[in-house]
């Protein structure tokens, strides 16, 4: 099977596996070594990789979990190609050696790529690009300063991706090029496993060891990747980025777009899509709570078939999702509404973690009194559910404290959440309760974001 790219600017042509990771075959088929393997699943970062398109951006990306077909037509850069053919040093290289921000140096790969990445973009936000590097040794600080360092230095003109004068060819490899064929094709291969970013599915071959014997990669349904505003809706296409959706509700729903922040590090959310954060119906899921909340409607599409459903009725039982054999997550839509959503994330790590709750709260108040109310939650059940018996409690009733202490009980009729390594059942019960008491004290316009909290 062919795959074409831009390998540190020079053209490869490559026969590989459709579950063949990048890292492996940099590794092991073409002896570029200073890309690491560390977790081996998208958590660490020491295999960091810049990956650039059409669109001329360059992301940062894990190499442990991008397997070569999704490569098709694209530019990598390892950390063996940062610097200039005549050994001059890229400028986030210079400033780590200056600023002392490599120590036993397994870690540096993945650092210096991602900065250079974030270097090309202009990106200044040096803690969030980088939460997904983890460091060993010298910790942070001398990292973050060498990043600011450089953030002033021209990009290099060896950084630059000739992607114009690129003709990747055709792919052996199943790539429909958009909704249509991807419909035909699934139909007709109903067990075969669909690939957006495979930041979930990269983890089944890693770690799991699965043999995926028919796979179909998504990264070529360019209409699958447009977000598209009406006067009414917002509708997102399932093979929308994480950072795409982000772009898209950080200005009508900044709490969401925080959220969203938080969901895992640049590297993952450059790649995960928002259909597969949902297809995959995780009950920690951080995408659904949030979209729930806003009364978000799933399009699935079976063949010509197309049928809608409001996104909390996908999500049936633990594992177990509303969607037949050759039905695929075609986009979701949100309407168009005031923003009053208020997004609550609990993890043991601020940044890049598992939640263990996940809280989300739309709550109109009209005339003193809850008018309207959606609240769902992500690690309080076997799925993402609404609270509904909390939402009958509040509605109709003055928005006070002394009410909200009484709809406290209503979370015992929505959940019975379990213990596991994240959280014990009563840390669970007693979180999402807070939760709620720290949606009304906002709403006050009391600060409650131990992050922004100043003495």
């Amino acid at each position: 099977m062919t795959v074409r790219f831009l390998l540190n600017g020079e053209p490869e042509c490559v026969e590989a596996g459709a579950t063949e990771t990048l890292l492996e075959w940099l590794r092991e088929q073409r002896g570029l070594t200073g890309t690491k393997e560390g977790c081996n699943e998208g958590d660490c970062g020491a295999c960091s990789v810049i990956v650039t398109g059409a669109d001329g951006a360059a992301r940062a990306m894990n190499a442990c979990i991008l397997f070569l077909p999704q490569l098709q037509g694209l530019a990598v850069r390892t950390v063996e190609g940062v610097s200039g053919q005549d050994g001059a040093l890229h400028p986030v290289q210079e400033a780590m050696v200056a600023h002392h921000g490599s120590q036993c140096g397994f870690c540096t790969p993945g650092f210096v790529t991602t900065m250079a990445a974030a270097h090309k973009n202009g990106a200044k936000d040096h803690d969030d690009q980088l939460a997904g590097n983890l460091c060993r040794c010298t910790g942070y600080a001398p990292i973050i300063r060498a990043a600011d360092a450089a953030s002033a230095k021209p990009v290099p003109e060896w950084m630059a991706e000739p992607l114009d004068g690129f003709d990747p060819g055709e792919t052996m490899h199943v790539m429909p090029d958009s909704a249509d064929a991807l419909a035909e094709w699934y139909l007709a291969h109903p067990e075969a496993t669909l690939i957006g970013g495979a930041t979930d599915v990269g983890l089944w071959v890693t770690k799991q060891l699965r043999d995926l014997p028919e796979v179909a990669f998504l990264s070529r349904c360019t209409d699958l990747q447009q977000i598209d505003v009406t006067g009414d809706t917002l509708r997102i296409g399932a093979a929308c980025t994480i950072t795409q959706v982000l772009e898209a509700v950080r200005d009508v729903h900044p709490s969401f777009a925080e959220l969203l922040r938080r969901y895992g590090s640049v590297q993952v959310r450059n790649a995960a899509t928002i259909g597969g954060n949902i297809a995959n119906g995780s009950p920690i899921g951080d995408s659904p709570p949030a979209l729930i909340a806003l009364g978000a409607i799933l399009h699935l599409r079976k063949g010509e078939a197309r049928r809608d459903m409001p996104l909390e009725d996908f999500f049936i039982a633990y594992g177990k999702q509303d969607r037949g054999p050759g039905e695929f997550v075609e986009a979701v839509s949100i309407p168009r509404q005031k923003d009053r959503l208020k997004c609550y994330k609990l993890s043991k790590r601020h940044d890049q973690d598992i939640s263990a709750v996940c809280g989300c709260f739309n709550i109109a108040v009209a005339g003193g009194s809850v008018a309207k109310a959606r609240i769902a939650f992500g690690g309080m059940a076997g799925t993402p559910r609404r609270a509904l018996a909390v939402e009958a409690a509040l509605i109709g009733k003055a928005w006070t404290e002394d009410n909200i202490e009484a709809a406290l009980a209503a979370f015992d009729e929505d959940f019975q959440p379990l213990s596991d390594m994240r959280a014990s059942a009563d840390y669970r019960m007693k979180t999402a309760k807070n939760m709620l008491r720290r949606a009304y004290v906002e709403s006050l316009g009391v600060p409650s974001n131990v992050l922004e909290v100043r003495p």
